[in-house]
This record gives C-alpha cells, sequence and structure tokens, in this order.
C-alpha cells in the first residue's frame, strides 16, 4: 500500500519518481480500509528536504499511511518558504485543540544541540507535546535531538556536550535480536551520526524502563525504547539521504568552519570520490518494523488511543 500524500506536496513527485507508491486523497477514499495516521512534528529548519527523508521511509510499507505536518506554534522558520508552511502545516496549538488522535508520531532533531533545553524557545511548548503524546499518540519516534529532549523530560537522562563532532558513519552492534523492531536486523550496522552531543549508557540504564536496542563501541547509545512511554528515541541518522553528511562537509568546507572528513563514508575517507549509502537496508527494516508493530497494536477505533 502507499503513502497519502497532498498531490502538491514536493515529496508526492521525488517520491514517484523513485518508485515509490504514493496516493492521493481522492484515490485513498476509494480503499475500503483504515490508514494509519502519522504525524511528523519537523523541526529541523530545511523542512521538505526533512520531509521527503521521512516519507520515503514510512511510506515504504505494505500499508496505507496518512502523514500529517505539523509545526511548533509561534516558531517560524527562515529556511522554508511561508507559502509552503502555510499551505502544508498545522501548528501544534491547533492539532491539540482539535482532539484528533495519531497512531504514530516522529519529533524530528533540530541544530540547537548545544543550548540548555530550557533555554530553547520553544520548550514549554515542546514538553506539552511529550504530554498530549499519552494520551492522543499511539507510538512516538524521537529523532536525534527531539529524541534527547523527550528521554530527557521523561527520565532526566542529561544531554553531554563532546569536545569533538562525531560524524560520518559507525557501526553499532545489535543489543536485542528478538526485539520487534530488529526483526531482520543483522548483528551489526552502519548509521550516519551527525552530533555535537551524546547520551550515556550508564545513565540510560540507570533509569527504570529503558532498554538499548543499538549501541556504538566509539559513539554510545543509539536506539533505545520506552515503553511505558510508548516511544523509541533515536540519536543517530538511519533518515538520512546517501548526499546529507557530504552537504554538511561541503557547507562547513566553505564556510571555513573546522570539520572533519565524515568517517566511513567517502571510499577511502577521500572526498573528491562520491559516499556510498552502507545503512538503506535497515533504515527501512527500522522505519518498517515500527509502523507494522503499529498496525499490529493500535486500536482500529481512534477514540480508544491513549485510554
Amino acid at each position: 500500500m502507499p503513502i497519502k500524500l497532498p498531490s502538491d506536496l514536493p515529496a508526492f513527485d521525488v517520491l514517484s519518481r523513485e518508485g515509490v507508491m504514493v496516493m492521493s486523497e481522492s484515490q485513498a477514499m476509494r480503499q475500503d480500509i483504515r490508514p494509519l495516521r502519522i504525524g511528523l512534528l519537523n523541526l529541523m529548519p530545511k523542512k521538505i528536504q526533512t520531509e521527503n527523508q521521512f516519507a520515503r521511509l514510512i511510506g515504504a510499507t505494505a500499508l496505507q499511511i496518512e502523514l500529517s505536518l505539523i509545526r511548533m506554534s509561534e516558531h517560524k522558520t527562515r529556511n522554508t518558504a511561508a507559502e509552503h508552511m502555510a499551505e502544508f502545516y498545522r501548528p501544534f496549538s491547533e492539532v491539540k485543540a482539535s482532539g484528533e488522535k495519531f497512531d504514530g508520531i516522529i519529533i524530528t532533531g533540530a541544530p540547537i544541540e548545544h543550548m540548555p533545553f530550557d533555554d530553547v524557545t520553544y520548550w514549554q511548548e515542546l514538553c506539552e507535546v511529550f504530554e498530549w503524546t499519552q494520551t492522543h499518540v499511539h507510538s512516538t519516534f524521537g529523532v536525534c535531538w527531539g529524541g534527547m529532549a523527550m528521554i530527557n523530560y521523561f527520565h532526566g537522562v542529561k544531554k553531554h556536550i563532546l569536545d569533538a563532532k562525531a560524524f560520518g558513519c559507525f557501526r553499532h552492534r545489535n543489543m536485542d535480536a528478538t526485539s520487534h523492531y530488529l526483526r531482520g536486523f543483522s548483528d551489526d550496522c552502519v548509521i550516519p551520526v551527525s552530533r555535537w552531543t551524546e547520551m550515556r549508557q550508564d545513565e540510560i540504564e540507570a533509569a527504570a524502563g529503558l532498554k538499548t536496542l543499538l549501541y556504538s563501541d566509539e559513539v554510545g547509545p543509539c536506539l533505545v525504547e520506552d515503553p511505558d512511554h510508548g516511544a523509541l528515541y533515536i540519536f543517530n541518522h538511519f533518515e538520512y539521504d546517501s548526499d546529507t553528511l557530504k552537504q554538511e562537509y561541503d557547507r562547513d568546507v566553505a564556510e571555513g568552519t573546522p570539520i572533519n572528513v565524515p568517517i566511513n563514508y567517502y571510499p577511502g575517507d577521500d572526498p573528491s570520490k562520491p559516499p556510498l549509502n552502507r545503512w538503506r537496508s535497515h533504515a527501512h527494516l527500522l522505519y518498517g518494523n515500527w509502523i507494522t508493530d503499529i498496525y499490529e497494536t493500535t486500536p482500529y477505533d481512534m477514540n480508544e488511543i491513549g485510554r
């Protein structure tokens, strides 16, 4: 089954050209099934790029997905056209007031790692989002800073500033081969990493109810399950395109910002060569497993979500 998107959303054409099945509103109405309602709370400055990345992953399953784009109510973006935001995004305040519920929500990262959580301009509203997920969302997926913020809110696990940016593609160990989220995973896998902060395994282990599913000896915990809050937290970037790390590297080089060549990304660590995508299959596995778990466990009657 395809992902349901507005036909004029840029992701509709991008994914169609890639062979991902997409469906317009009118087509979806003719299918006598309930689509899974998945929200994307997009905190990234390049909204369209992020929409494409996550739509690509959740749209590759055998289920019909209805994607809703959500933004923080008062936070303004300077990197995406106002017309795009007005047409495709709803502020969280409006979503909350509507009383609607979601089978799943993805909360993205944001380029504000160095800031204390309390200093983030929309922190109070984001805390409202976290609380709202407990009554209006069946399963929440916090990504990078979004995952760090959520695990901090519910468990007090802190983020720590690194001496140097963790940047590149790092091997991670499968810590629980029986987890339904890791169904089909190899014993280890490569995941893109791009962050100035880290979460620490000993602090995660000290928090009640958390379980680390993917871990790297070099860059620490990656994927953490929080069943008590219906959540997954991932601190790295399975959703990245093949050239996302290249874009970050080229930008920093052009701006004169000190940056190391991303580890294990270019062949022979030579940035003059095209980068290799070593994570795509596991990215689809993880998000496909998440969607499947939602499908198998979410109530058919959406009014029952959160009860």
